[in-house]
């Protein structure tokens, strides 16, 4: 490793300080290392549950937000008040990241914490340094929901476009989980999605623990499906509240929802039973009816009439915005009918007021359920 190319633009933090004699090092033989790439909320919130039982690292692009975690030992950006614990090592070095998680003897696993418009940035820095990697497979997993903007593309296909390697085994951790309430320790299941049964019992290992529950799944399509899709349905639910629908238009709005949400996956080849678990009604119930999501609330300011403009303009991340047109793009292609997508789109991008999608929504023919 001695070997990877130092780039010579940035500084570099001196991670590897505190591990001053082999003893400490030899302390961490026969454990998971766990490497967190992206140091948002997620990412922050996942390194901070990996690292009460794993030694962990986080690594960030930003060598100031790294330097400002490792004087305050809390990430202030977004997670603040929050303190980590001794065993999270941080890091702007990807050098010393990636030799952080292969010390001898030692399970690696490459937590992806970056959203999807950094996905394939990180699929390129990871394929750079491919060849000084071990000859094993190494997990990798992501946790952004959603589609390219560009493309399309559900994350699974932006990595098998972007990571073409034979060294990664992959899959994608998901669930109804506000990142806060991870960092807090507070209750919280999720679902493993992958091939590989040997990468979720690595996860399983490395993050379940009596507060944060990690089940498994082979339906890789299915689980993204249901984490990007519900936040279109959580916009949906918004924009209702915000015109005072009532709690009745609110339910109606969750269950033919998660029905678009299984049409929508079904289609791309996932299985029924997936969308009615953890991933897909557990996640969609969250951000439907939580005042901490986002996507509920702008479509709750939507519903008030703020002026859809000026909040898609906002500098506020709100992932069933960008998710929207790529899930109606993609339907269109496969002649599926998703009218609440096409209702939300429409009020995203094409200046119809709420209540006259509403009205549409309302108009169409009865239908057997």
């Amino acid at each position: 490793m001695s070997n990877i190319p130092m780039t010579n633009d940035q500084k570099h933090l001196k991670f590897f300080n505190s591990y001053k004699d082999e003893q400490e090092i030899c302390s961490f033989y026969n454990k998971i290392n766990v490497l967190i790439l992206g140091a948002g909320s997620w990412g922050t919130a996942l390194a901070i549950a990996s690292s009460k039982k794993n030694s962990t690292c986080m690594w960030s692009r930003n060598i100031d937000q790294a330097n400002n975690m490792l004087l305050c030992r809390e990430n202030k950006a977004y997670l603040p008040g929050i303190k980590f614990n001794d065993n999270l090592k941080i890091t702007n070095n990807i050098n010393h990241a990636l030799e952080f998680i292969l010390s001898d003897n030692t399970q690696p696993l490459i937590i992806i914490g970056v959203p999807v418009s950094g996905v394939s940035e990180i699929c390129s820095l990871l394929l750079k340094y491919s060849n000084y990697l071990s000859s094993i497979n190494i997990p990798v997993i992501w946790t952004c929901k959603g589609f390219e903007n560009k493309t399309s593309n559900l994350i699974h296909e932006i990595i098998q476009r972007d990571l073409i390697s034979s060294k990664f085994t992959h899959g994608i951790l998901s669930g109804p989980s506000f990142a806060h309430e991870v960092a807090l320790n507070l209750p919280t299941a999720l679902t493993i999605a992958s091939n590989s049964s040997n990468l979720c019992n690595i996860t399983i290992d490395a993050l379940h623990n009596n507060k944060l529950r990690i089940y498994s799944s082979k339906d890789v399509v299915g689980v993204e499906v249901g984490g990007a899709l519900k936040n279109i349905i959580s916009i949906a639910c918004g924009i209702s509240d915000g015109l005072n629908l009532g709690c009745n238009a609110r339910a109606a709005l969750i269950t033919r929802g998660l029905f678009e949400i299984k049409r929508f996956g079904l289609a791309l080849g996932s299985i029924s039973e997936t969308f009615y678990g953890l991933s897909g009604l557990g996640d969609l119930v969250l951000t439907s009816t939580s005042n901490l999501s986002r996507n509920r609330n702008i479509g709750i300011k939507i519903g008030n009439g703020f002026p859809v403009e000026e909040l898609l303009n906002s500098k506020i991340t709100v992932e069933g915005v960008r998710c929207a047109l790529s899930v109606r793009k993609r339907a269109r292609k496969m002649n599926l009918n998703l009218p609440i997508t096409e209702a939300v789109c429409s009020i995203l991008f094409e200046q119809k007021k709420p209540l006259d999608a509403v009205k549409i929504l309302l108009d169409r023919d009865p239908g057997q359920e």
